[in-house]
């Protein structure tokens, strides 16, 4: 096995309130955040993995929630200052914070980029009224609008737009009409993404009404021309980007890299050259129970059996739109290609993917249909 690039998972718990769409770990404010005390405990997350590091430096740092942007500009300047002189970052590291537009006030971008963050994923979700209302969101369109244009004048290397569709009550026409919009504001990077109802959500409990599925349809195919026609590739299932913009840190994930999770509920992954094997870990969750001294910050974990890496590696590879090497299965599994080689040659049959030599590339007809696809590899 082979080790890939290293990454860094950063976990905010904290929202001003719960979105009735939302399944990440998230928890409603109330009072003031710990913010000190939650970065301590970061640090000292972060110092009881460090054995994981072996050797490599980052190459992307991504901090989500919850939401990120609740926490200074000073707190992010002593967090990332630590971790480099923990870890080392890489040449051209891409540091992303996620920042609801409701929680952004003049200049804190500014802050956030003193502070050594050059991409900011920027929660826009609608940009009317009504929608953001059913959706939960504490922002309006003004303050959406807003927070693009601080964007563009912090000096940010990137920032991303997140965009849904599939709203309650949507018509074709407003979708577009958001999507449009969006585009109107030029983020290098849009992720453009339907929304779903999960399990344990208000949504779920109580269940809006959508749009039927020839309109979601006709919004995906239509949203899609609209995408390419203002130089936006898509380049994973929800991501689409002006050349060069793509999200660094999400690439690492669907191409099967390695990433450490620091944070409440906080993923990671790992691999193991010396004993072929790969480590899944994850943190305790509630903000309470994690920051509890007399308990250890590591949940759970896991070694990935080798029965499972094929469905781990092309659940994540098979979202691209670019080929998935042949190698990098190898190299970033342990497994060799006699593994897959029925579950490929019917995928290939089914005509979901083509071989391309060296890679393997998925058809339309397969992204239509990544579910099917997947099921192979189980």
């Amino acid at each position: 096995m082979k080790l890939p690039p290293l990454s860094l998972y950063i976990h905010v718990p904290w929202c001003v309130q719960k979105c009735p769409y939302c399944d990440f770990n998230s928890h409603g404010q109330k009072g003031e955040i710990p913010e000190q005390e939650y970065i301590q405990h970061l640090l000292a997350d972060l110092r009881a993995d460090l054995h994981l590091v072996q050797g490599r430096k980052l190459h992307s740092i991504f901090i989500g929630g919850g939401t990120p942007s609740l926490l200074s500009g000073a707190a992010y300047t002593q967090l990332l200052g630590d971790i480099e002189a923990l870890i080392g970052f890489a040449d051209g590291i891409e540091i992303t914070l996620e920042a609801n537009p409701g929680t952004v006030e003049t200049d804190r971008f500014k802050h956030y980029v003193a502070a050594g963050i050059n991409r900011i994923s920027i929660g826009v979700q609608s940009l009317q009224a009504d929608k953001l209302k059913a959706l939960g969101r504490i922002h309006g369109e003004h303050e959406a609008r807003h927070a693009a244009l601080e964007a563009h004048d912090a000096g940010l290397n990137s920032f991303n737009m997140d965009l849904m569709h599939g709203l309650p009550n949507q018509s074709v026409a407003d979708a577009l009409s958001d999507l449009q919009q969006v585009i109107d504001l030029n983020p290098p990077h849009l992720s453009w993404y339907q929304l779903t109802i999960e399990p344990n959500t208000q949504f779920a409990s109580k269940p809006p009404t959508l749009p039927q599925d020839d309109v979601l349809w006709d919004i995906q195919e239509q949203g899609q021309a609209m995408l390419a026609k203002h130089g936006y590739q898509q380049y994973e299932i929800s991501g689409y980007a002006k050349d060069g913009y793509q999200c660094r840190h999400n690439l690492n994930y669907w191409q099967f890299g390695d990433y450490l999770g620091i944070g409440c509920g906080a993923h990671g992954k790992i691999t193991q050259p010396e004993s072929n094997e790969i480590l899944r870990t994850v943190k305790v969750k509630h903000p309470r129970g994690y920051m509890d001294l007399t308990k250890p910050y590591l949940y759970d974990s896991w070694q990935v059996a080798p029965a499972d890496r094929p469905f781990e590696f092309f659940m994540n590879c098979l979202r691209l739109h670019s080929p998935c090497t042949k190698q990098d299965f190898c190299d970033y599994t342990g497994l060799s290609l006699n593994d897959i080689e029925p579950a490929i040659s019917r995928a290939i049959e089914q005509k979901l993917l083509t071989d391309q030599g060296d890679s393997w590339l998925v058809t339309i007809k397969g992204h239509r249909y990544l579910n099917d696809l997947l099921e192979l590899f189980v």
